[in-house]
């Protein structure tokens, strides 16, 4: 299955939605434009549209959470793997006397390989949509619906359709980081979709970084390469 292909116009299309919660348009068909709203998104008309209305039924009702910011608007999955080239990087330089490498993340690898971090990356997306606790058969049906709509993949299907109906397991979740670079970008892409100031969310979060066995600098990297990308 392409998870790649997909989970990149994912986060590339949140530029639609991020204007809908900014109230600015981008110009970019049925879903942007002031008073459009999600459920314009959710209608899926336009190949942008259907993405954030993708993206949209992974959120939920949150229509009060910031959203990725310039790590959804500006590029996408690639994006995604700057910021976490960067956090990885500057905690690298910050141990002493450790050696230092090139880090491997998702926008520096061939084409295999990306496709097993954007795997991961989008575990990752999916299990922390659900870490409110909030997500019922409808919501459920409604995510699938719409990712079917951006990528008609029977094994993506069957693929989404587990990871919805899986108990919310942060080590399971975790398993899937084969690399540090890996989990790297899985802890960050959880914290584009989490409120941090819901508790549950949060707690959700904590044990995450606990079962990707991130270390605490790394994490505080991360976390502000999200703050300073919106």
């Amino acid at each position: 299955m392409n998870t790649r292909g997909l989970l990149d116009q994912l986060l590339k299309s949140g530029q639609d939605l991020l204007a809908q919660h900014t109230g600015k348009g981008t110009g970019s068909g049925a879903g942007s434009g002031l008073g459009a709203g999600l459920g314009g998104l959710l209608s899926g008309v336009g190949g942008k549209a259907l993405g954030a209305g993708a993206l949209g039924a992974l959120l939920g009702n949150k229509k009060t959470r910031k959203l990725g910011g310039k790590v959804i608007t500006y590029g996408g999955l690639a994006a995604l793997g700057v910021l976490a080239y960067k956090a990885y990087g500057n905690w690298q330089a910050s141990q002493a006397g450790a050696p230092q490498r090139e880090p491997q993340t998702v926008d520096r690898l061939p084409a295999a390989e990306a496709e097993l971090h954007s795997q991961a990356v989008l575990r990752a997306l999916v299990a922390a949509a659900k870490a409110d606790g909030h997500v019922d058969e409808r919501e459920r049906e409604l995510i699938e619906g719409e990712f079917t709509r951006l990528d008609n993949d029977a094994e993506l299907r069957q693929w989404l359709h587990t990871e919805l109906n899986k108990p919310l397991d942060p080590a399971d979740v975790a398993r899937a980081a084969q690399t540090p670079e890996m989990a790297a970008e899985m802890y960050l892409a959880s914290l584009m979709m989490v409120d941090q100031e819901n508790f549950m969310e949060r707690a959700y979060l904590d044990e995450l970084a606990k079962q990707l066995r991130l270390d605490p600098g790394l994490r505080q990297e991360l976390e502000a390469q999200r703050q300073l990308a919106g």
